[in-house]
């Protein structure tokens, strides 16, 4: 009855998004107005942001999972390995600025995007053979390369919003981001249950083997994520990164 029950909440769920659209489409001032959708890079950021975030947001569930269950590292240690992700994300808030400058948003979504793919996929790699080092380095290019997609994601919403929109672009963004933190985490867990195939949790390897394929197969949904940022043009948040036409 499970699978039942689900497929029937699911079914509602967008039974009540599709009622809810069509209200706002014709409601003078909608709780949510979904007119902001019009503006390209508004959606591209938030529909592009909410299909990357799918595949990202499911690694802090899973990563834990590896170090401790699969690799068998105490709590402190898998905490420890888990820090280099967060410093490097505080380091790139300093160079964001610079390479959206030089590249341009769209270069950079499309390229990083696939960039934080390619780091994910790398975890499936590790073992209880694999150097601490090498742990350290894949967490390190992840926190980078997340902190500056999600620079680049947040603020290219705002690109071609009008001051008196701004409230409302924030609400809307700010809601994809949180429904996307949950579908993500929900997609990670399932995914890796699904690759566990109802071997017993106690078994180190069939962990391991199954959080692998869970990595290869949220970094893949995220490099397929890249394909929506190509509806980006070259000039797209100009304004804000200072980047020049030629070099964006």
């Amino acid at each position: 009855m499970e699978p039942v029950v689900g497929v029937v909440l699911f079914a509602v769920a967008i039974a009540l998004l599709l009622a809810y659209w069509l209200h706002a489409v014709k409601a003078r001032y909608p709780l949510l107005d979904l007119a902001l959708f019009r503006k390209r890079t508004f959606a591209v950021s938030v529909v592009g942001g909410f299909m990357t975030r799918l595949g990202v947001g499911g690694l802090p569930f899973l990563t834990p999972l590896l170090l401790q269950v699969g690799l068998g590292l105490p709590a402190w240690q898998s905490g420890l390995l888990m820090m280099p992700t967060a410093a490097a994300a505080m380091g790139m808030k300093m160079a964001s600025r610079p390479i959206l400058g030089r590249f341009g948003y769209r270069s950079v979504l499309i390229v990083n995007t696939v960039m934080i793919g390619v780091t994910t996929c790398l975890y499936s790699l590790v073992s209880d053979q694999t150097p601490l080092v090498v742990i350290v380095a894949i967490g390190l290019a992840l926190g980078f390369f997340n902190s500056l997609q999600f620079t680049s994601m947040n603020s290219m919403a705002y690109a071609d919003v009008e001051p008196q929109e701004s409230s409302m672009a924030a609400t809307i963004a700010s809601s994809f981001q949180q429904i996307s933190m949950s579908f993500s985490l929900a997609i990670g867990s399932l995914v890796a249950g699904w690759f566990l195939a109802g071997a017993s949790q106690s078994d180190q390897h069939a962990v391991i083997r199954a959080l692998h394929g869970a990595y290869v197969s949220l970094g893949t949904l995220t490099i397929v994520s890249s394909l929506s940022f190509w509806r980006l043009q070259a000039t797209d948040g100009a304004s804000l990164s200072r980047a020049s036409p030629e070099l964006a």
